[in-house]
């Protein structure tokens, strides 16, 4: 059964001559946008929004029949809020291209089953183009692979409308590669764990790897054993399904900037001996989402062509309170050398991203990001929608620039040196559970201890933003979302 992306098409074919069975349009201050030249049918439409009280709030829509002068059968309205097509500076352009992105995804959220949809967003250039088509691409989004009778759920044919040149073509074909990599995360992130643990997640990424012809490592028990990666055996101990270490890498010809990706990948969470109450474990198997998000980041730098060398490092564990489980108090001798005492073997994510972070750095890459479903203090301090950003100030200050391009909302947050000594240790050179105020911070200052001292390295806290337990809205569908990997490819756009 399908899920990911449904397939998008471009047209220049104008609003008023586009056949589907619903055309989508945008209502800014009572006005549909994008029928300048066609006053007869716009002037028809504008009186039904009139008539039916659209208000053109944000992410609002409303299906009503095709007036006199459309060839589509329907339209769907979808409210732009206060919205500027002819915005200019960076900020101001970013800001609109994202209300086209929430606008395209809300439509198409309201489109189910829908077998033809023409999306008539007001996108006037390239980069308005683009955005449309990541929003409807990721708004057409469903995971129905595990339920019986909802295929007729997902979208049809989608076309987005915009000039015609061979410039914003090539920005739909970029939107759509952007949408699908997401799409690819959301799926892996919803896949139950009973499917997905780490040997079967590391067959994916081979499987997709394959495809691209892009090279593969994967590290078993026996290889990190040997290896000295304390921190991945010491977390996927305790269940029968033994962590991996996967290494993903494109390689350019005449690339001459490296940018490195870490992903903490605990395909399910139950804290391990310190184990969750249950309420706390029903999201879990979500906690794979950052390496889910860097190696579909990678896959779609592979996919754009872009002229960087990029790799993607995913650490994939269960952490399970079995029998031979890590016990608080243990010592585990981690890939950098150093020791780490466990005292809470909940705060398992930072141990297996340190071990790949001692590998990434040693490549001396010039951008090293990770990504994480970190802390609960992450959301305390930011919510339920806005990452974390830590690290480097250049790298930090990269990441959250490429955030704020791609419209997904990052904040910097700073990482106070006193925060490191809450790991103090009597046994080891640190132990892996800190001071819980400012508990994002602190697990920043932990994995810091694991990167080389001059990397231009940024650590993103996902933990609230990777999975939505609330109600949908504008692209964004109930659970996994796909959070980073928009930001990840931006940033790998603009490293230099």
């Amino acid at each position: 059964m399908p899920s990911a992306s449904t397939p998008t098409s471009y047209s220049s074919t104008t609003l008023v001559k586009a056949t589907a069975s619903v055309l989508v349009l945008g209502v800014a201050d009572d006005k549909v946008l994008g029928l300048d030249t066609a006053k007869t049918a716009r002037t028809a439409l504008e009186d039904v929004v009139r008539a039916i009280e659209f208000s053109g709030k944000a992410g609002s829509t409303a299906r009503v029949a095709a007036p006199k002068g459309f060839s589509s059968t329907s339209i769907l309205l979808v409210g732009l809020g206060a919205f500027d097509s002819t915005a200019s500076g960076n900020d101001a352009a970013a800001k609109s291209h994202e209300v086209l992105r929430r606008a395209a995804g809300s439509a198409l959220r309201a489109l189910d089953g829908v077998d033809s949809i023409a999306v008539g967003l007001p996108a006037i250039t390239a980069q308005a183009v683009e955005a449309v088509t990541i929003g409807a691409g990721l708004g057409a989004y469903r995971f129905i692979d595990y339920r019986s009778q909802d295929a007729d759920k997902v979208p049809g044919a989608v076309t987005i409308l915009g000039p015609k040149s061979k410039e914003h073509s090539a920005a739909h074909s970029n939107g759509a590669i952007i949408a699908a990599a997401t799409n690819r995360a959301r799926d892996l992130v919803n896949t139950p764990p009973l499917d997905l643990y780490p040997e079967s997640f590391a067959q994916r990424v081979k499987d997709q790897g394959k495809e691209r012809k892009l090279k593969v490592s994967v590290l078993g028990e026996k290889e990190l054993q040997a290896g000295g990666y304390g921190g991945l055996i010491g977390v996927g101990q305790g269940s029968t399904r033994g962590p991996r270490l996967v290494k993903v890498e494109y390689s350019p010809k005449g690339a001459e900037r490296h940018v490195s990706f870490v992903g903490k990948g605990i395909t399910f969470d139950s804290g391990g001996i310190s184990l969750k109450p249950a309420a706390s474990m029903e999201d879990m198997k979500s906690d794979m989402a950052g390496a889910a998000a860097v190696v579909q980041a990678l896959f779609a730098i592979a996919d754009l062509g872009l002229p960087v060398r990029a790799t993607a490092w995913l650490p994939l564990a269960e952490n399970m309170p079995g029998s031979s489980a890590t016990r608080p108090s243990d010592v585990l001798h981690m890939r950098s050398g150093k020791t780490v005492e466990v005292t809470n073997t909940d705060a398992e994510g930072r141990l297996v991203l340190a071990d790949a972070l001692a590998d990434a750095s040693a490549e001396n890459p010039d951008l090293l990001i990770d990504v994480a479903t970190l802390t609960g203090a992450q959301v305390v301090a930011l919510g339920n929608r806005t990452s974390g950003v830590m690290g480097a100030e250049a790298a930090r200050n990269l990441v959250t620039a490429s955030a704020a391009v791609a419209g997904e909302e990052m904040w910097a947050m700073p990482i106070p040196e006193e925060m490191l000594s809450g790991f103090d240790s009597n046994a080891a050179d640190l132990k892996n559970s800190g001071p819980r105020h400012g508990g994002m911070l602190a697990a920043a200052a932990f994995l810091q201890e694991f990167v080389g001292e001059d990397a231009n390295w940024a650590h993103i806290d996902i933990a609230g933003p990777s999975f939505n337990t609330g109600s949908a809205f504008g692209y964004t569908p109930i659970a996994a979302t796909g959070a980073a990997v928009r930001t990840l490819i931006q940033a790998a756009k603009q490293v230099n």
